[in-house]
């Protein structure tokens, strides 16, 4: 009998940050034997994450044939393959809000978002062959795979997955797992930042950013049967809280949204770790109890996270002149003075080589930091209950 532990993989949102996820990703491709299959039987993912996620998952024959994928094309981005990032489209947008604003959707109605990604579209469905992800699961190179989004009218956080295993949907409070065949739709809703991107229908339900709502972004792995979770973060908790400069002066509207969208990507996702921790200690505290007496639903996770060494919110910054006039200009007008105040909202939004590799090689020298326990996690050799890199 093969008791090899199942391993997922959980791939949480953050926009250009999502490059990070790339290079941890090169280096697990590098520790693995050439031409290798997809080492994940399960995968999570959620906005940029379930990019990554449906790459992986549409690729599973080659993991290494699939990462290189993804590091081609994070590594030569250009934001106007995200959104439409010509002087004239933007001055439409702006134009559009602003009349909205004044004459209260007259005569145009309201817009939709700040950003056309219809580009994006165009990258995702020339890359990504949803019809192989069937047919990967049917040949046993992955088992489930989930992306996640939010509706707007079940006001609940969604996890459409695909798997040929038996799985029931699930319903808990303000979260439910969907079965179906996962497209290119589920992928744009996922990644609908709200008001910056526009949000998506799917069978009649419009679908937001999937880390809305999302406070317990590894419980879609563990529903899907996951014994032990990998999680590539793509914040460094003791950095990013770091204030080098405190503000006086009231926040602009630039730094209330890199704030919005860092609370966003990442907080539930600590937080779900933290209860996981706690759960694991509770489960291991009664060892000693009959078999009788226990939950067998209930079982210990094995949980690796890997955050970054830097300050991503540095290197954007770093980086800033790579952006796009256009979009430089509507960043200087919604920071006020302090240009400095949209560097957190920038690392999101920075879809720009300079940037995006230096995030993979960040991500890629993260990971091999810890190469030891990296590959026992992918070759299930025993891990401690919980391995935390940066």
């Amino acid at each position: 009998m093969n008791n090899r532990p199942i391993n997922a993989l959980v791939l949480p949102g953050g926009g250009a940050r999502g490059a990070y996820q790339v290079g941890v990703l090169k280096a697990i491709a590098s520790l693995t034997p050439k031409g290798s299959a997809n080492p994940f039987p399960i995968i999570s993912g959620t906005s940029a994450g379930a990019v990554n996620a449906s790459v992986i998952a549409a690729n599973a024959q080659s993991f290494d044939k699939a990462i290189n994928k993804l590091d081609h094309v994070w590594g030569n981005f250009k934001s106007n393959q995200v959104y439409k990032t010509d002087n004239l489209t933007m001055l439409k947008s702006s134009l559009h809000w602003l009349i909205s604003i004044v004459l209260g959707g007259y005569p145009f109605g309201a817009p939709k978002s700040l950003l056309d990604n219809t580009p994006l579209q165009k990258l995702l469905e020339s890359h990504i062959d949803f019809t192989n992800i069937q047919k990967n699961i049917d040949e046993d190179l992955i088992r489930a795979i989930g992306i996640t989004a939010a509706g707007y009218t079940s006001q609940c956080s969604t996890s459409f997955f695909q798997t040929s295993m038996k799985i029931d949907k699930w319903s808990r409070a303000r979260r439910r797992g969907v079965r179906c065949n996962v497209t290119i739709d589920h992928l744009m809703g996922s990644l609908a930042i709200p008001m910056i991107f526009p949000q998506i229908n799917i069978n009649g339900e419009y679908f937001g950013d999937g880390a809305m709502r999302q406070s317990t972004p590894l419980s879609p792995a563990i529903h899907l049967g996951a014994d032990r979770i990998l999680v590539i973060g793509v914040r460094n908790q003791k950095i990013e809280s770091i204030n080098k400069n405190p503000q006086s002066d009231y926040p602009s509207f630039a730094h209330i949204s890199g704030y919005v969208l860092d609370t966003l990507f990442m907080d539930g996702l600590y937080s779900d770790l933290e209860r996981l921790i706690s759960i694991n200690k509770l489960i291991d505290s009664r060892g000693d109890i009959s078999s009788e007496d226990s939950n067998p639903k209930m079982r210990a996770i094995d949980t690796m996270i890997i955050n970054p060494t830097k300050s991503l919110t540095d290197i954007a910054h770093e980086c800033r002149l790579s952006m796009p006039r256009s979009i430089r200009i509507i960043l200087r007008g919604i920071s006020g003075k302090d240009n400095s105040s949209a560097s957190r909202l920038l690392s999101f939004l920075l879809f720009e080589a300079q940037y995006t590799k230096k995030l993979i090689d960040l991500g890629y020298k993260d990971a091999m930091a810890i190469e030891k326990d990296l590959s026992d996690f992918i070759n299930g050799k025993n891990i401690p209950r919980l391995v935390t890199s940066g």
